[in-house]
């Protein structure tokens, strides 16, 4: 028997969940046009046409909405890896289609690139302080969702004899975390090494450079 609290009730949460896709959806427009380092609550805020209190009732803070938005770049990245996957036959061609895929994603998204990394740099203890469990589990689930689609893969070469992966979660894991790093050299453009004892040098490196280094050493690391 429905009440006539729990009809009043029901379309507010509605309401109150739409408002949070809108005001993730807003941010996450705000990082790609602008990066996350200068978006503000008040952008966002004005973005959704809402005062920052509003942003405050819906969201524990900074820290949250960034979490929430990673977790809406995770969900397209989940598509992105399992449809590079499901397109390649070997293990070895699909373990470089699914890390090719990661690079273009994090080219396409640098935001995504770098509200990842802001979230990682955080200890666990100080990110339960700042966001709830039920958003620190969403955005777990939408990483190990993203790894699983790695570690798939490593699993397929290992049956097949393709791979000798001892532990393809902790691959997958520390895959995930270095090309975060990678990408960032791709985002620089420039190498920094010694040209002479003590004397630094800059050179150039592309996009290109770093998929094919991700790929090489992703292939090496697979075959043990």
């Amino acid at each position: 028997m429905t009440t006539a609290r729990t009809t009043t009730r029901q379309p507010a949460a509605a309401r109150r969940r739409a408002r949070e896709r809108e005001i993730l959806q807003a941010t996450r427009e705000l990082f790609d046009e602008s990066g996350v380092r200068d978006a503000q609550i008040e952008d966002i805020a004005r973005a959704v046409g809402v005062n920052r209190a509003i942003i405050y009732r819906h969201f524990s803070g900074k820290e949250e909405l960034f979490a929430l938005t990673l977790v809406s770049y995770l969900d397209d990245l989940e598509t992105r890896l399992g449809d590079a996957a499901a397109s390649k036959r070997t293990p070895a061609s699909r373990l470089a289609a699914v890390v090719e895929a990661f690079v273009d994603f994090g080219l396409e998204y640098p935001a995504f690139v770098d509200c990842a990394q802001t979230l990682m740099r955080r200890p666990g203890p100080e990110l339960l302080e700042e966001i709830s469990e039920s958003s620190l589990f969403r955005l777990g689930r939408g990483i190990s969702a993203c790894l699983v689609k790695l570690s798939e893969v490593l699993e397929a070469g290992n049956a097949s004899g393709d791979f000798d992966v001892k532990d393809p979660t902790l691959l997958a894991n520390h895959m995930y975390a270095s090309g975060l790093g990678a990408l960032q050299l791709a985002r620089v453009g420039m190498l920094v090494k010694e040209s002479a004892p003590g004397i630094p040098a800059i050179s150039p490196v592309s996009p290109d450079d770093v998929r094919r280094y991700l790929v090489a050493t992703a292939k090496a690391l697979a075959a043990g």
